[in-house]
């Protein structure tokens, strides 16, 4: 009896295992990692979440642009060249007075001014273009894999029209060329910093780490980069572009020639960050347990630049759209057929066509400025958490 007495004041004064304590439903963070605190301080920054959602739609955009887009993008009708944007209207007018719900598109009565021979268009209220949501219209391929004809939204006749944002000099829709633009000018970004990234965290990662003659000859090819003028490199290099060369070739000669001028910036932070890290306390116990300089680099100092090198590469993502949408612009990057905000871009390189079509720079120009703000917003909210330690 006296011995369970005693078990019982053991068991009675040991220390007992508790859960962590919680607030509002969420674990405190005192025991939380390092990724579980960069995900929560992100996750307060509502305008980098909100980035972060506008950059993953435009991605879906681009991911399904047969689809989004109403029509194909080279399909052109020259009957309707310039044509203003049409207005989406949900209700008709019956003969008896009362609205009944149908989406629909006014048509167009075009004029030509026999002086100037330029067009205007008119709303015609008799000419109604019902449209509707997953429609059958033009067929293609999406993905180059599954022929389909269903449009997410589009007239509900295949002869009728519908220009939600207007059309070019050819007659040709906007917002299917704006959708299918969307495409390339997104995925340029991502492919031109993929090869920016490899070459900056190689390159710097050694300069940083071994010092001496290596960095010494990796920071000389970098100045002799940065001196460089971009914008007649440029031109030299795309003038030596063959033109009896595939848009596709040239599209990734153009992401190349992008790329390789915007590693120079991550190289020099990550050596800054060898630099840093190659004295400390982790990092030498590392190497006195035999590590090898390889899983030094590639184990020990890189893992605790994630978060850093995350941060620059969602910042240097705007830099690659820009650069290949001013390269398009100019006529020295990419060309018809193929389809970017650039090249999207060229046809509002005149006075006139602004005046008269200004919705052909307000959309491609609107998308620009669109995507670039919202990696602005995602990178800074992404630097913010990317040092949950900070107070």
């Amino acid at each position: 009896m006296a011995q369970h007495s005693f078990l019982e004041g053991v068991a009675e004064t040991a220390p007992a295992v508790t859960a962590l304590p919680t607030r509002g439903g969420r674990i405190e963070t005192a025991a939380a990692g390092q990724w579980t605190l960069i995900r929560l301080r992100f996750g307060r920054n509502k305008v980098a979440v909100g980035a972060g959602l506008v950059i993953l739609a435009l991605y879906l955009i681009g991911l399904f642009a047969e689809v989004l887009a109403p029509a194909l993008p080279e399909a052109s009708k020259p009957q309707f060249t310039y044509a203003p944007p049409q207005e989406i209207r949900l209700f008709t007018t019956q003969p008896d007075g009362s609205q009944k719900f149908e989406p629909h598109v006014t048509g167009y009565t075009m004029s030509v001014d026999q002086a100037s021979l330029r067009r205007t268009y008119s709303i015609d209220e008799a000419k109604v273009v019902p449209i509707g949501l997953f429609v059958r219209g033009a067929a293609y391929k999406l993905w180059g894999l599954f022929e389909l004809d269903v449009h997410l939204i589009g007239p509900l006749k295949k002869t009728d029209t519908m220009y939600l944002l207007g059309t070019d000099k050819l007659g040709r829709d906007l917002l299917s060329r704006l959708i299918h633009g969307t495409r390339v000018s997104m995925s340029i970004g991502l492919i031109g910093v993929a090869i920016s990234l490899c070459l900056g965290v190689v390159l710097g990662s050694l300069s940083g780490f071994y010092g001496g003659g290596v960095d010494m000859v990796i920071q000389r090819v970098i100045e002799v980069i940065s001196s460089m003028p971009t914008i007649p490199l440029w031109l030299g290099l795309a003038a030596a572009i063959p033109l009896t060369w595939s848009p596709l070739t040239v599209y990734f000669v153009i992401t190349l020639i992008v790329s390789l001028f915007g590693w120079t910036g991550l190289a020099r932070e990550v050596r800054g960050r060898f630099f840093a890290l190659r004295s400390e306390d982790f990092v030498t116990a590392a190497r006195l347990d035999g590590s090898s300089e390889r899983r030094l680099i590639f184990r020990h100092i890189l893992p605790s630049l994630t978060s850093h090198i995350l941060a620059v590469v969602t910042l240097a993502l705007p830099t690659m759209i820009v650069a290949e949408t001013a390269l398009s612009f100019l006529g020295i990057g990419l060309k018809a057929p193929i389809v970017s905000w650039g090249v999207l871009l060229q046809d509002a390189q005149n006075v006139r066509t602004i005046a008269t079509a200004s919705w052909l720079l307000i959309w491609p120009a609107g998308a620009v400025v669109l995507t670039v703000l919202a990696y602005n917003f995602l990178g800074d909210g992404l630097r913010d958490a990317a040092d949950p330690y900070e107070s």
